[in-house]
């Protein structure tokens, strides 16, 4: 159901509010550019920082904006409380999102069992289909390979993982004893070219905030067996996916965002602006690309 490329947008404000209007342009250029579906209010949204009211908000326009486009809306409607997730996963169903990203509960650090309960819960209580969101190096917690398929194998609306663990070893091991229909997808820039070549089926990109067509040219070649032209591709964009993370995200997709006039750079704190020579790095990057003008 869900193989490509996608992307989890950032969320645009000006003067702490959040920006409808380039939202809906940013939106617009994915959709020109080939971009299979989007996330609104994934991390790369600033979640964390986003009131209820807020999250209901970017969806309801994420979808709207999506509306013909034929790209997917797959909402982050992720929570370290078990209720705020299935309250906005509820909410996502109902306006006609067309699936959830849901991230390992956070900072509580349950256990196997307690994660398994948790998107228990919202798989019974939604019938939505479920992308679950594997990142240890934010959520404090690993869901184990065991739990996933556990999980897969008893909803059916569980139907894929956001695979940010890192490892190679991980994706194998999920791509190898997963059931039929189940999707990994990359939920790291840098690799989704690797992933990829054992069995992911594309990737949630921070990198096409600014290089959709790029990014989807490379999943699709990937996708049709064409590695080398999909490593041609990869290679040339290594050091700028790298770049976009050297203070973390979306400090540095917004960085570049701004740099290439998309957006106003601004976060929501305790994220705050990379410093002048972050700065300097990601825009030789836009440059050695050929983003920006030398």
């Amino acid at each position: 159901m869900f193989r490509g490329s996608f992307t989890a947008l950032v969320t645009p404000f000006k003067h702490n509010q959040f920006d409808r209007g380039a939202f809906e342009k940013q939106i617009e250029f994915q959709a020109k550019n080939g971009t299979n579906g989007i996330i609104p209010v994934g991390t790369t949204g600033e979640s964390p920082t986003l009131s209820h009211e807020e999250h209901r908000l970017v969806f309801e326009v994420a979808v709207q904006a999506a509306k013909g486009t034929g790209m997917k809306v797959i909402a982050g409607t992720g929570s370290n409380s078990t209720e705020e997730a299935l309250d906005l996963t509820a909410y996502a169903k109902k306006i006609g999102a067309d699936a959830a990203l849901m991230v390992n509960p956070y900072y509580n650090k349950p256990t196997q069992e307690g994660m398994f309960q948790h998107f228990k819960k919202i798989a019974l209580a939604v019938d939505l289909p479920i992308v679950l969101y594997n990142i240890p190096g934010r959520t404090g917690v690993t869901m184990s390979n065991q739990t996933v398929g556990r999980l897969a194998r008893e909803f059916k609306n569980i139907v894929g993982m956001k695979e940010a663990t890192g490892s190679l070893d991980s994706c194998s091991e999920l791509c190898a004893t997963m059931p039929e229909g189940f999707t990994v997808l990359s939920g790291d820039d840098s690799m989704t070219l690797p992933f990829m070549s054992v069995g992911a089926l594309g990737v949630i990109s921070v990198a096409t905030n600014i290089i959709p067509g790029q990014v989807r040219r490379m999943v699709d070649a990937a996708l049709a067996n064409d590695f080398a032209a999909a490593r041609q591709i990869h290679l040339k964009h290594l050091e700028l996916f790298k770049a976009l993370f050297i203070e973390g995200n979306p400090s540095g997709v917004k960085t570049a965002m701004a740099l290439l006039g998309r957006d106003t750079g601004e976060m929501r704190l305790p994220l705050w602006e990379v410093s002048p020579s972050t700065r300097a790095t990601i825009k030789t990057v836009l440059m050695n690309v050929g983003l920006l003008a030398k």
